[in-house]
């Protein structure tokens, strides 16, 4: 049913905890390629005004290789299960960029985390997840901090 599952990540354990309900989705469904994305968000202007243009670029193709080793840890893990990964970086605002690259790639399904933000900490950092929620089209499936422990 599933032939391509989106899994945005954001470096974090919370983040990485729906690999296993990937695994299982994944395992049950013949022929799914699961994609994992990483976003690396823009910096403000003021965060790096001081500083040389080079500086920032040097950064920022740093930061990229970072996350290409990161994800391609993770899916080297996935593809020694049996299940096709394929790894995407992309620049930008990260429920916007999920809904993009879930749109123009036509992913059946997303499989994301959520950190569990209430009160002012969610006013101030925002929800992606909800903001994918709200705006998608695909079916979404959230895996909320509880679901990450053991039991």
């Amino acid at each position: 049913m599933y032939k391509k599952i989106l899994v945005p990540l954001d470096g974090s354990e919370l983040g990485e905890c729906v690999l296993n309900h990937v695994r299982e989705i994944a395992t049950g469904s013949q022929g799914t390629e699961v994609i994992l994305l990483r976003i690396m968000e823009e910096l403000p202007k003021l965060a790096y005004s001081e500083t040389s243009e080079e500086v920032v670029q040097e950064a920022e193709a740093k930061a990229v290789s970072d996350f290409k080793d990161y994800l391609a840890q993770l899916a080297n893990k996935l593809e020694k299960e049996g299940i096709a990964t394929q790894t995407v970086v992309v620049h930008g605002n990260p429920a916007e960029e999920i809904i993009n690259y879930a749109e123009k790639n036509q992913v059946d399904l997303i499989i994301m985390s959520t950190h569990g933000r209430s009160g002012i900490s969610r006013w101030v950092f925002g929800s992606v997840a909800d903001k994918v929620v709200h705006h998608s089209t695909f079916p979404i499936f959230i895996v909320p901090p509880k679901g990450c422990r053991a039991g």
